[in-house]
């Protein structure tokens, strides 16, 4: 007797989902659908389901699709599941069109102040994420998607990153541990998307053997581009090897720091206060700057409380961290704000950089600002102020015309 395979969520409030029900079987393929949105797009899904499944070369058995107002490239990809369920040998992929909006570049130095985590198995939480304007999305394939899902969760993130348009947000995707997540970059790493997070980072040769696949598959797929990583220390052992990681690959565009399993693993517990992490979060910053990419701070948990959020963001920013993980969009523009410069610090940048440019025009080896020499990275420092004062509207982009 043939076995029913499921994909799709469980429970009844369902949303932006769909599930799928196929049962193998040698008579003619027989399918059954209900959707919330039957009366305008009952002949669309049909098509849809069709040609998914034939795609697939799967012609035979029973399918029933209960849909709750899935997008197309959803219910490709758990149609893609199930089969894959029931059909383990089938390898051929089924992929959406690859949209334009889906294909902007991002860039080695830009602003990751806010990096906002969406489970991967709920594309509910994909659809608008971008109106929120955080600076990276992080489609998340490891600790947000239960093991089961774990395989429904890439076809999704797979589709949605050839699919959906996220106004100009990085495109990052945390990938699982050890072998899942090498198949994780089999999956995602052709479809442009801009960075990997390499979770649990404790040696250089993670990331070496990370890069290693990613080289693989590229050169495979004939295609030519960078892909940036971003390891992240969630463990004692991550931290002592801070430098090691951070200098693994000339893509690392960042370290992040994980503090629920690095607490867990130095026997303690997260607190408000942060005694706990100083040591761990200082060796990253350290390491990161010494290697010339970002350090970027943990998430903070408390999605209610923006007081106590500006006061972490605070504190993460006086400890040179460039920015920190979010787990809703509520918690973005207070990061934003956060991390803004102050009147102060763009008045000063602005001094440096004008004595910067006088003394370039002069030929002058040195800058100084009124008495004080001023060395090329507080130039560096000042120049990055003055763009996230331009990209924030604290300052006019032609200040400097302005006077």
């Amino acid at each position: 007797m043939s076995k029913n395979f499921q994909a799709g969520p469980q429970g009844t409030r369902i949303k932006s989902d769909c599930q799928v029900f196929y049962k193998p079987g040698s008579d003619p393929l027989k399918m059954n659908i209900e959707s919330k949105v039957d009366v305008l797009f009952s002949k669309t899904i049909r098509d849809l389901a069709e040609t998914t499944f034939a795609s697939l070369g799967v012609t035979t058995g029973s399918v029933e699709i209960k849909d709750f107002g899935a997008l197309p490239f959803v219910m490709m990809a758990q149609i893609e599941t199930v089969v894959k369920r029931a059909h383990p040998e089938i390898d051929v992929e089924v992929l959406p069109d690859f949209k334009t909006h889906a294909q902007y570049e991002t860039s080695f130095g830009r602003f990751r102040r806010s990096r906002l985590y969406l489970p991967g198995n709920q594309p509910k939480l994909f659809l608008n994420a971008g109106i929120h304007n955080p600076d990276c999305i992080i489609l998340d394939l490891e600790d947000s998607v239960p093991p089961g899902e774990k395989d429904s969760a890439r076809h999704i993130v797979r589709n949605a990153l050839r699919t959906l348009d996220f106004f100009g947000a990085e495109r990052m995707v945390r990938i699982n541990q050890g072998e899942l997540g090498m198949q994780d970059l089999e999956s995602i790493i052709p479809h442009h998307v801009h960075t990997i997070l390499l979770p649990k980072a404790e040696t250089a040769d993670q990331v070496i053997a990370m890069e290693a696949k990613v080289q693989s598959i590229l050169k495979e797929k004939k295609l030519k581009k960078n892909i940036y990583y971003m390891p992240i220390l969630e463990s004692a052992r991550g931290v002592l090897n801070a430098y090691d990681i951070a200098t693994a690959s000339k893509n690392n565009v960042g370290l992040a720091m994980g503090l629920e399993d690095y607490t867990a693993d130095i026997g303690t517990q997260r607190t408000l206060e942060g005694k706990e992490s100083f040591f761990a979060r200082s060796m990253l910053v350290n390491a990161a700057r010494a290697a010339g990419i970002q350090p970027i701070d943990t998430v903070f948990s408390d999605v209610s409380n923006e007081t106590a959020l500006r006061e972490s963001v605070r504190v993460t920013k006086s400890m040179g961290f460039d920015g920190m993980g979010c787990i809703h969009p509520r918690q973005i523009k207070p990061i934003h704000e956060e991390f803004a410069p102050t009147e102060a610090e763009i008045t000063k940048a602005k001094r440096i950089i004008i004595a910067a440019d006088e003394a370039e025009a002069q030929g002058l080896g040195v800058v100084a600002v009124g008495s004080k020499m001023i060395d090329p990275p507080v130039v560096k420092r000042a120049e990055r102020t003055i763009r996230m004062a331009v990209d924030t509207g604290m300052l006019e982009k032609n200040w400097k015309e302005l006077g």
